[in-house]
C-alpha cells in the first residue's frame, strides 16, 4: 500500500512540476519581460528548486566516450557483454590495438544505479579492459524470472567471472565485498582455473562487528521480522515487475537523507543561493551531482533480506558460517589471488576494520600478496570517487594490479 500512496503523490505533484517548470522559463528567458524584475532570480531559483525537490530522477548514463591512452586520446564504446535477468555485465572498449588487463568490478546492488562508480570507471579505462556489473531496477524485472537470494548475487558474480576468466582482476566497491570473497572463495575451494588474480576490497562489511556505524547499529537494533513487515512492499501494477516484493528505491532514499539531514538541507539551500546570484558552475555542480544521488532503484527483497540477516546480524562470514547454496565459504582456501583492502578514515558506512578483516580470512595468501590502505580524511564516497580518488588511491590500485599480473 506505502507503494502505491508514493505513486500517487508523485501522479499529485505532476500538475506542479509543470507549473514550475514554465515559471523558470518566464523568470530566467532572456524572452520573458517577468525576467528583468527586482526578484526574477529569487522566483526562478524556487521554482527551480521545487522541481528538484518533487521530480522522479531517471538512470544516468556513464557518459565515457573517450580515454587516454599512452598520451592519446581514443574512443571508448559501452556495450552489453553479457545480459542476465538481474543484471548486465557492461564492457567498456577501447578502441586501440594494443592489449591490457581485464578488471571487473562489482558494483553495489544497494539502492543506487552503477554509475554512481562513473570515476572508478573513469580512471580504470586509461590502464585496463574495464567490466562492471549493471545491476537491474528489481520494478523492472518481471516476476516471471523469479526470486534473487544474496545465493544468486554470489552465482552471477561466479559467472561473470568464469566468462571473462582466467585470471582476471576483481574490484568490489561496499556492500558487494561480502559476496565477492564468498565467490572467490568458493572458486578457490572447488579449483576454478578462472579464481582471480587479485582482489580489490574498498568500504565493505566483511565484518560489521568492527567499529560499528549507525548502519550497522540500525541493522542491529531491530529484529529480522521488522525488516520484512516495514519495509517490503510489492510493485505496483504500472511497471514490469508487477506484484515482485522489493525494497523501494524511494524508502532507501529517504534513509540515505536521514544519515545526514542537515547536510543536504544545506547543500539545496547553497543551490539556492547559488541560482540567485547567477553561480552557474556551483549549481551545475549541485545538479550533476543529485542527478546521481537522487536516481535510486528497487532492490529485491530476499537478496535484501539476505543480506540484514547473513551480514550485518548474525556476521556468518567472519565467523565461519557462511553457506552458498549449501556450500561453505572458506575464504582460507584463497591462496592464488592477492588481497588489496582500502578503508576511509571517516567512512559512516562501513566502519575502520570492516574491510581490513578479510586479511584475517584469507589466511591462505602469502603476506606478499596483501596489501591494505586506510585513507586519511576520506568518507564513504570519497574511496571511489572524487580527486582523492583520483591522485591517491586509484595509482596504488593500479601499481598494486601490474604488481601481481
Amino acid at each position: 500500500m506505502l507503494y502505491e500512496l508514493h505513486e500517487m503523490q508523485y501522479a499529485a505533484l505532476s500538475p506542479f512540476m509543470f507549473w514550475a517548470q514554465a515559471g523558470v522559463g518566464l523568470f530566467s528567458s532572456p524572452y520573458s519581460a517577468l525576467s528583468y524584475g527586482p526578484f526574477s532570480r529569487n522566483l526562478a531559483a524556487g521554482y527551480e528548486l521545487m522541481i528538484r525537490l518533487g521530480k522522479r530522477y531517471e538512470k544516468p548514463e556513464f557518459g565515457l566516450t573517450q580515454t587516454t591512452v599512452g598520451g592519446k586520446r581514443v574512443a571508448v564504446t559501452e556495450s552489453v557483454a553479457l545480459g542476465k535477468p538481474f543484471c548486465d555485465l557492461l564492457h567498456f572498449k577501447r578502441e586501440v590495438e594494443t592489449t591490457a588487463p581485464i578488471v571487473l568490478i562489482v558494483a553495489p546492488l544497494s539502492g543506487h544505479h552503477a554509475t554512481l562508480l562513473r570515476d572508478t570507471v573513469r580512471a580504470m579505462i586509461q590502464d585496463f579492459d574495464v567490466y562492471i556489473t549493471d545491476w537491474a531496477d528489481a520494478k523492472s524485472v518481471p516476476l516471471s524470472k523469479g526470486v534473487f537470494h544474496l545465493d544468486d548475487y554470489v552465482a552471477y558474480v561466479r559467472e561473470f567471472i568464469s566468462f571473462l576468466g582466467p585470471r582476471i582482476n576483481v574490484v568490489s566497491v561496499c556492500q558487494p565485498t561480502v559476496p565477492v570473497l564468498a565467490a572467490i572463495s568458493l572458486m578457490a575451494a572447488d579449483d576454478d582455473p578462472c579464481v582471480p588474480r587479485t582482489m580489490t576490497m574498498m568500504g565493505g562489511p566483511i565484518d560489521a562487528r568492527k567499529s560499528p556505524t549507525s548502519v550497522n547499529a540500525f541493522a542491529k537494533k531491530h529484529p529480522f521480522s521488522w525488516f520484512e513487515s516495514k519495509v517490503i512492499q510489492r510493485v505496483p501494477a504500472k511497471y514490469p515487475g508487477y506484484m515482485r516484493r522489493v525494497y523501494p528505491g524511494f524508502l532507501q532514499y529517504m534513509g540515505f537523507v536521514a544519515m545526514n539531514p542537515d547536510r543536504h538541507m544545506n547543500s539545496h539551500w547553497d543551490f539556492y543561493q547559488d541560482l540567485v546570484k547567477g553561480d552557474g558552475d556551483s549549481a551545475e555542480g549541485h545538479r550533476r551531482f543529485y542527478d546521481e544521488y537522487n536516481a535510486v532503484i528497487d532492490m529485491p527483497a530476499e537478496y535484501y533480506l539476505d543480506t540484514i540477516k547473513v551480514v550485518f546480524q548474525e556476521y556468518q562470514l567472519p565467523q565461519g558460517k557462511m553457506r552458498i547454496a549449501g556450500q561453505l565459504v572458506q575464504p582460507s582456501a584463497i591462496e592464488e589471488t592477492a588481497l588489496f583492502t582500502i578503508e576511509g578514515e571517516l567512512d559512516d558506512i562501513s566502519g575502520s576494520g570492516q574491510t581490513q578483516a578479510a586479511h584475517d580470512l584469507c589466511t591462505g595468501v602469502p603476506a606478499a600478496n596483501r596489501q591494505h590502505l586506510t585513507v586519511l580524511g576520506a568518507g564513504h564516497y570519497g574511496i571511489f570517487s572524487g580527486r582523492r580518488y583520483r591522485e591517491q588511491i586509484y595509482p596504488q590500485i593500479r601499481d598494486f594490479i601490474r604488481k601481481h599480473l
